[in-house]
């Protein structure tokens, strides 16, 4: 029997890697064994920061959120709290979009907290 040695099912498999691998720099996106390294640690990278960009994007929600309670003499936890004790269910992304497009609407929901506040004492 005649041996098979495999030769375009490896081409087209280094091919794929070094596809993916296009505009590394240097080596990486030309010699094959430094190529694969990499494209592998940028899929780990890739599926590690679809998770970290949820975490940060509420970290700038929230921050937008403090800014914007601040000026209306809040700060961020007491104007949560004060939206819950409301019962105000309005989740950060849209919280930090009023705070940056929409101050006169935020300064109502500021006050709507600050009341809220007062009503506990």
């Amino acid at each position: 029997m005649a041996r098979v040695k495999g030769g375009p099912v490896t081409r087209r498999r280094r091919k794929k890697v070094l596809k993916l691998a296009k505009g590394y720099f240097g080596s990486k996106h030309t010699l094959f064994r430094t190529a694969k390294a990499q494209v592998m640690k940028s899929l780990m990278y890739a599926y590690r920061d679809r998770r970290q960009r949820k975490r940060d994007f509420r970290r700038l929600w929230i921050t937008r959120i403090n800014a914007a309670a601040r000026l209306n003499g809040l700060s961020y936890n007491k104007f949560m709290y004060g939206l819950k004790r409301a019962g105000i269910e309005i989740n950060r992304k849209m919280l930090a979009d009023l705070a940056v497009h929409d101050a006169d609407g935020f300064k109502r929901l500021a006050d709507v907290a600050k009341q809220n506040l007062n009503a506990r004492a």
